[in-house]
């Protein structure tokens, strides 16, 4: 029998990766054969972005160009929770569900391209199939969000916070560790909310009660001996709690906090924590407890209303809270979004001026930060080969794929993809690592 060709396209960030992990999983699981291209599939899947205007125009792109190639189309994702929009575009799509909309997503593949009657149950991992290299790979724990921020428009694509149980994350970690992965990104809207919608409740993981709480969780994740990187975590008071974890060496000494301003106006505004003086207090504990952590967060510059002396306290901050990665982007006028109606928007040359001199404090203390690591040895998961230049590409306990710092290895070998090294580290420049191979673990 033939099977049934499908075709994929997914967009957004490391959420929606894991959900078209799943859609792909339980696709092929049924027999469906996945293509690479669009004039091979019987039909494409497009899991869709929609946070703000640039995503939301890929996406738009993303299903025109389906429908241009191919012309059946199922869009599902966080541009699916405004079928509006879809539809004022392209009228003809097949289907829109919201995202994490899997059971959907499937009824409308069945709707449109019958199930196959020979299922490849022997052709899917135990793991699911991933969509990142076989070393690494996110491990979601939640669904949804309880902030409202407003600068953002989450909630309403994604839902209320709900998190998924813990036996359930426990067995999908240990599937994967199981298939070879050295490294768990974990990932939620609110990593650090895990477990509040079900109010921290007990549940059982290979016969023994876990507390449905971060830091349960993270003591369990732990005993799988892999790399554990926690992202997106919410500065909550229990957010301290996982800094010893770091320190005992348990999970990656490596924090991703989105701080988002400093200025206690702005952060009121944006209904973010509104104490920078805390934070810094904070973060200079968390150092104290665990030296080697690496602390990331991004932030938006150009929100509606902020003023020059507001944008100095966030560059004041900057400077005295020396964070490892950073990383920021100009205030987006994201369609729903209360911001937007908060005050005028800052004209788009500020904006970008005030990017520019952010980006350029932060580039200095990236650089000084990466000098005091040359002549040390660290370990250096292998991410990738440069066959023409000879080189390895790999990053360290401080570097999360895509979004961080990588480290140059001038005399690796191909064989040592996916495996973690010794490396010591000979050069630095403003974000990157250089080295050579040390000995491996």
């Amino acid at each position: 029998m033939v099977a049934q060709k499908i075709g994929f396209v997914s967009l957004g960030c490391p959420k929606a990766l894991v959900d078209s992990e799943y859609i792909l999983t339980q696709l092929r699981t049924e027999g469906y054969e996945i293509v690479p291209q669009y004039d091979e599939a019987d039909l494409v899947v497009v899991n869709t972005c929609g946070f703000i205007d640039s995503a939301v125009q890929e996406s738009l792109d993303a299903i025109g160009e389906a429908l241009d190639e191919n012309g059946k189309v199922i869009v599902t994702g966080c541009l699916g929770a405004n079928a509006d929009k879809i539809l004022s575009h392209y009228p003809n799509v097949l289907s829109i569900t919201g995202p994490h909309a899997f059971q959907e997503v499937m009824a409308s593949v069945h709707q449109h391209l019958p199930k196959p009657h020979d299922p490849f149950l022997d052709l899917v991992p135990a793991a699911g199939i991933k969509l990142t290299p076989r070393h690494f790979a996110y491990l979601k724990i939640s669904e949804g969000c309880n902030h409202s921020c407003t600068f953002c428009i989450i909630p309403s694509m994604r839902g209320k916070h709900q998190s998924y149980p813990v036996g359930n994350v426990l067995s999908q970690a240990k599937k994967l560790a199981q298939a070879g992965v050295k490294e768990l990104l974990v990932v939620a809207q609110d990593t650090s909310a895990y477990g509040v919608d079900v109010r921290y409740q007990t549940g059982f993981w290979e016969g023994k009660p876990v507390r449905s709480h971060i830091q349960n969780l993270c003591e369990e994740l732990a005993k799988l001996n892999i790399w554990v990187r926690l992202h997106y975590i919410y500065p909550y008071p229990h957010v301290d709690h996982l800094i010893p974890l770091m320190a005992e060496g348990k999970i990656l000494p490596y924090l991703d906090v989105p701080m988002q301003h400093a200025s206690p106006r702005i952060l009121k505004a944006m209904k973010r924590p509104a104490n920078s003086e805390n934070m810094l207090n904070r973060i200079k504990k968390w150092r104290e407890i665990c030296p080697e952590i690496t602390i990331r967060s991004t932030f938006i510059v150009g929100f509606p209303g902020e003023t020059e002396a507001e944008f100095e306290e966030l560059l004041a901050f900057i400077k005295e809270a020396k964070l490892d990665r950073v990383g920021a982007f100009i205030y987006s006028p994201v369609e729903g979004a209360p911001a937007n109606e908060i005050a005028t928007a800052i004209p788009l040359a500020v904006q970008e001026a005030r990017l520019e001199r952010f980006m350029t404090l932060q580039a200095t203390i990236s650089a000084e930060k990466l000098q005091a690591k040359i002549g040390k040895t660290l370990e250096v998961l292998i991410d990738d080969f440069d066959d023409e230049e000879g080189i390895a590409i790999g990053r360290t306990k401080s570097d999360a794929p895509e979004i961080d710092g990588l480290v140059y290895i001038d005399n690796a070998t191909p064989e040592m993809i996916g495996h973690i090294i010794n490396v010591t580290v000979d050069d630095a420049d403003t974000y990157d690592l250089y080295g050579s191979v040390a000995g491996s673990l």
